[in-house]
């Protein structure tokens, strides 16, 4: 396909407000219990590790492996692939991989993140690492 693809603008509160800021400056933050030091994503105030409410926002490398994928054939936009991918500081999250070849996707491949344009914050995806 030759067409860009449009991502739809992610809807963000108050809450989520400072990674979407981040986002638009092309960083990727996660959030750290101060309690337990546990790392975690999706970002959210309270800890899922031990339901401390003392967390704080640090930026990730944006460095990771995929975990685990799978390649969607069928689809009216066409090919796609989404998995989880496990960043270096820990946490995995959900994602899609974009700007490859979907059949050359691998289990531990290194990944880093890359950030696509919408009308709103740009969203966070990941690409294999050079």
């Amino acid at each position: 396909m030759s067409e860009t693809p449009k991502y739809p603008a992610p809807q963000g509160n108050a809450e989520t407000k400072p990674f979407w800021d981040a986002a638009a400056q092309g960083k990727l933050l996660i959030k750290r219990c101060l309690t337990c030091k546990e790392p975690h994503f999706f970002p959210r105030s309270i800890c899922p590790f031990c339901f401390s409410d003392q967390t704080a926002w640090e930026e990730s490398a944006g460095e990771g492996e995929i975990y685990t994928f799978s390649v969607m054939r069928k689809s009216p936009t066409g090919p796609y692939a989404i998995g989880y991918v496990t960043l270096k500081e820990g946490p995995s999250l959900l994602t899609n991989f974009v700007d490859c070849d979907l059949d050359g996707l691998k289990i531990g491949q290194r990944v880093k993140v890359v950030f696509k344009p919408t009308e709103g914050a740009p969203l966070p995806f990941f690409t294999p690492a050079t």
